[in-house]
């Protein structure tokens, strides 16, 4: 492999022009391609397989009203006054009819009406129903919905609540800072701003183009919103670490005199090689999230291993050829003339890993200990879906959610549905009635009652209030209780349901539990694979595997104290600590594995021995430079 880098490495330097022009027609073409057949991120959420989404599919074919999007505005009377005060009762009335027009609304009960009003009569609930799913709402739907806060008045407080459309992550001020950041950085690193930017360009133009293939796909399959925040996030990162490698090892060599062509060449064969198992190993991580089986995961994976496959490209062939048109440029100004009479000088780096090496047993052990603490908190690690609990403090969707909870208890939030469905509707008025009946004696539900029915009457919905919250450990079990008592009740060819927001965390948990040991096997055995490939040695894939465990538990443990207990949340703005999203640890997982494996790549003895003419052996020497050593050692 090194052989192959090495005269790719040649290659491109020399035809500098002809790569540059190839790289620059394709990414012309995919612009061309983004902006033409480019569509829309998608914002769907569906976990096939569990018995929630057999639910909300079954509910769209049957009772599509009820599968769109529904939503809760408080309204609540002034000190000293009810919902039964002549002013503020009319004021309730003309907020209802302000609600009912907004768009895509079909439905907003008063009330009055449903009966959803606090016992001490100053809260009540105004049900509103939309026609489409949250994912499909239109802005203007969800800017007047949101807009309904503006109905408040000193007769009466309208705040609207749920999360009728999720926010769509967007591309924005803060990833200029971060690359303003990493220009910065590598001004001071480099000492040159010809080799800053030479990298950085190298790391946005591989980024550019994954980005732009990522929206062509969007015209032919659905790809998570998530997916190109990832893709640019990982792109970024591993763009500028691959560049870097290459770059570094470059002016090193010119540093000690060396022919810049052949030092490309050499950089290209050596550091290269970090760079291409190194990618490998991220691309494998990523790619691993298909075998989960959620879709939006997959997606996310799949963009951002493309992105990061496009990264590895251009650090290989367009980097070595804009090293061919910098040439000693890439050198700090005081170095372009003489670079052979400056002595080299050891950096902090080289003292660092010379009092590491020294120091290794009691350094090893210090970090394996301090990694074990750290992983401590992990233990008590609680996953769920967001819901208003977790929304910013002083937005509508968690002042509705304390207005709620403070006047219907805790549950009132987060709902459960039972989806009752059978042959025909004297068969599901029977299992309602039964399942009404199991459902009230559990000690967790506040309440119960049936819902909305399909015109002919074979498939029902029931409410159920749980007495905690929808994010709470107590409401987990719940639904796995609700569960167990209502399953034996469905014979034949009836069927029924639990659904909700709780019980769609909770299958999301159970489905990424089931599929995180095939996720570690395949993606660990793969990995394992290639770096013994890479360094032709058991141990040092092994040490790899047993840093990302150490690394990983480490991670989760911080994860847990500061979002979901709360220590130092307030240092990185989170003012509402609880339980992590569901689907977070193995994102983590795979992002860490990959950079972990990253690290330990570029770690190769030969990436850092100046002496390595990995790539040279079938080299002939006339091709050689004449400032090489001439007695180099083989390549590791």
């Amino acid at each position: 492999m090194a052989n192959f880098l090495y005269r790719l490495g040649r290659f491109s330097y020399q035809r500098r022009r002809l790569v540059a022009a190839v790289w620059a027609l394709f990414l012309v073409l995919l612009g061309v391609g983004a902006l033409t057949l480019g569509g829309k991120t998608a914002n769907t959420f569906s976990i096939p397989g569990t018995e929630s989404q057999r639910a909300l599919d079954a509910l769209k074919q049957e009772l599509p009203a009820a599968s769109g999007a529904s939503a809760t505005v408080v309204v609540k009377a002034p000190d000293g006054k009810t919902l039964a005060d002549p002013t503020v009762k009319a004021a309730v009335g003309a907020t209802v009819a302000k609600v009912a027009k907004v768009p895509e609304v079909i439905a907003a009960i008063d009330p009055f009406t449903s009966k959803a009003i606090s016992p001490d009569g100053t809260t009540g609930l105004i049900s509103v129903q939309f026609d489409k799913p949250a994912d499909e709402l239109s802005h203007e739907s969800s800017d007047g919905y949101d807009g309904l806060s503006a109905l408040s008045s000193g007769d009466l407080q309208v705040v609207p609540g749920g999360q009728i459309k999720a926010g769509v992550p967007e591309i924005g001020a803060t990833e200029v800072i971060g690359v303003a950041v990493a220009a910065v950085v590598l001004v001071v690193t480099f000492g040159s701003l010809v080799a800053a930017g030479m990298t950085l360009v190298t790391a946005l133009l591989g980024v550019l183009a994954g980005m732009a293939g990522l929206f062509i796909v969007t015209a032919f399959t659905d790809v998570s919103s998530t997916a190109p925040i990832l893709a640019l996030m990982l792109g970024l990162a591993v763009g500028i670490d691959y560049a870097l490698f290459i770059s570094s090892r470059h002016r090193s060599q010119l540093g000690e005199g060396m022919d810049p062509e052949e030092s490309a060449a050499r950089a290209t064969a050596t550091a290269g090689s970090a760079v291409l198992f190194a990618g490998a190993t991220v691309v494998i991580a990523l790619a691993g999230l298909s075998v989960v089986g959620v879709p939006f995961l997959t997606a996310m994976g799949l963009a951002a291993a493309a992105t990061v496959l496009t990264a590895v490209l251009v650090a290989l062939t367009l980097l070595p050829a804009l090293l061919g048109f910098v040439g000693n440029r890439v050198l700090p100004r005081k170095l372009r003339k003489a670079p052979a009479a400056v002595a080299p000088v050891e950096g902090f780096g080289f003292r660092w890993g010379r009092l590491v090496t020294r120091l290794r047993v009691p350094i090893v052990a210090v970090g394996i200990i301090g990694l074990g603490l750290l992983a401590i908190p992990a233990k008590d690690m609680q996953l769920a879906l967001p819901d208003g609990a977790s929304a910013a403090a002083g937005s509508n969707q968690r002042v509705a959610y304390d207005l709620t909870a403070a006047a219907f208890g805790p549950g009132a939030n987060g709902p459960l549905v039972v989806v009752v469905k059978s042959n025909d509707a004297a068969t599901s008025n029977t299992l309602v009635q039964q399942v009404l009946s199991k459902t009230q004696g559990l000690p967790e539900v506040v309440a119960a009652q049936p819902a909305a029915a399909s015109q002919d009457g074979t498939t029902r919905l029931l409410q159920v209030i749980p007495r905690s919250g929808p994010a709470s450990e107590e409401t987990a079990d719940l639904v796995k209780n609700l569960r167990s008592a209502v399953k034996p009740l469905a014979t034949g060819d009836a069927s029924i349901s639990v659904t909700g927001n709780t019980a769609v965390g909770v299958d999301v948990s159970n489905k990424l539990s089931d599929a995180l040991p095939t996720y570690l096997f395949v993606v660990i055995g793969l990995s394992f694979l290639l770096l013994l490939l890479a360094f032709r040695s058991v141990l040092v894939p092994l040490k790899a595997t047993l840093g990302f465990v150490l690394t990983i538990g480490a991670t989760f443990g911080i994860t847990v104290a500061v979002f979901q207990e709360g220590h130092l949340a307030s240092w990185v703005g989170v003012d509402s600590p609880g339980p992590l999203v569901s689907f977070l640890p193995i994102i983590m997982m795979g992002i860490l594995f990959g950079l972990a494996m990253t690290t330990r790549c570029s770690s190769c003895p030969g990436c850092a021995r100046s002496s390595c003419t990995a790539g040279t052996r079938t080299t002939p020497p006339s091709r050689a430079s004449a400032t090489a050593p001439a007695s180099s050692p083989p390549p590791p």
